[in-house]
């Protein structure tokens, strides 16, 4: 049975996450962490789970948890995920794996030579939606060409000041602004398609005013094959310019899909134009969560580890300038 500690109570272990791992055969909670005592016996009374702590070390220090999931803001990936594989237990951690490239290294350095495994949450590899999209790649041909765009205006507290502004806009917890939370899905899943980015350069604005991070990037990537593509994300944009999307070119067609919306991915080939509307899972980290409680149970192998995401880390933080 993996018994897990989960770290972090927030937005994201409410329904993507959380109940997931009570749901798998051989897995349950066995108890949660946060600073706030009132979020963390809340998270444990809604979720039916017996114990919760406000000190990160009794987590991992508790005999009863054999496996930790890491669901706090990037900036204390690194910290709790070493503490976890030092401790001898096997991490989960929420993407981005890390706030830095660095980081990423420094968590691979520790589970190699405490020869414990990290995973990372890029579940989207492992939705129905994506595998279709994988499916359906073959019928554009030879691919040439792929594209990124993703355009969304501010969000209601993105202009506050102090302890209301979102984490997610401050680059010394999250790495960067809205492209280090939501980027990394979308760079995660065309590696898994097209194999991995060797080469990344970028071109950041704050347009907005909003916040210091980056709010407007523009990007050109090549990947170890010889493909090349580009991406563009405005995180200030009007309504009008709203916009997820991903083109896939080939020499006989074009493959369109969203990454975040789950719009019907759209398919033209010589047959014409077709458009295919797959449904994903009620919890949908459940699949790759259910191939990690595998992996761990000896059932099976996940390669959604640390090694597959840390390059990811890497081509942001090129794009932005960080490397």
């Amino acid at each position: 049975m993996i018994r897990w500690g989960v770290i972090g109570c927030g937005e994201a272990t409410e329904k993507k996450s959380g109940p997931a791992f009570q749901q798998i055969r051989g897995s349950k909670i066995e108890a949660v962490m946060s600073r706030s005592a009132e979020r963390a016996r809340s998270y444990a009374e809604r979720h039916g789970i017996d114990k919760w702590y406000t000190n990160v070390m009794d987590i991992i220090d508790d005999p009863n948890v054999n496996a930790v999931y890491i669901a706090t803001p990037p900036s204390s990936h690194a910290t709790y995920a070493i503490m976890a594989l030092r401790a001898g237990k096997p991490v989960y951690i929420e993407k981005p794996m890390a706030a830095s490239y660095e980081d990423c290294i420094r968590i691979n350095r520790a589970s190699e030579e405490t020869g414990v495994p990290c995973f990372v949450a890029y579940y989207r590899r492992y939705l129905p939606y994506f595998q279709k999209v994988e499916e359906l790649i073959p019928r554009v041909g030879k691919v040439i060409n792929v594209h990124i765009r993703l355009a969304q205006p501010p969000r209601e507290f993105d202009g506050s000041t102090g302890d209301a502004m979102p984490w997610r806009v401050q680059a010394n917890i999250a790495g960067g602004g809205y492209f280090y939370d939501l980027a990394p899905h979308q760079l995660d899943l065309l590696q898994y398609y097209f194999g991995y980015i060797i080469e990344a350069k970028g071109y950041t604005a704050n347009r907005g005013g909003l916040y210091e991070a980056e709010d407007s990037i523009s990007a050109s990537f090549r990947f170890d094959n010889g493909l090349v593509g580009s991406g563009s994300w405005c995180f200030v944009a009007h309504e009008s310019a709203r916009e997820d999307r991903i083109e896939i070119i080939g020499d006989q067609g074009l493959l369109c899909f969203s990454v975040f919306t789950y719009q019907p991915i759209e398919l033209y080939d010589h047959t014409g134009h077709h458009e295919f509307s797959v449904p994903n899972p009620e919890h949908v980290q459940q699949p790759l969560i259910e191939n990690i409680v595998n992996h761990l149970n000896r059932e099976g192998v996940c390669t959604c580890n640390g090694l597959s995401a840390t390059p990811t880390n890497w081509v942001m933080d090129r794009i932005l300038g960080k490397i």
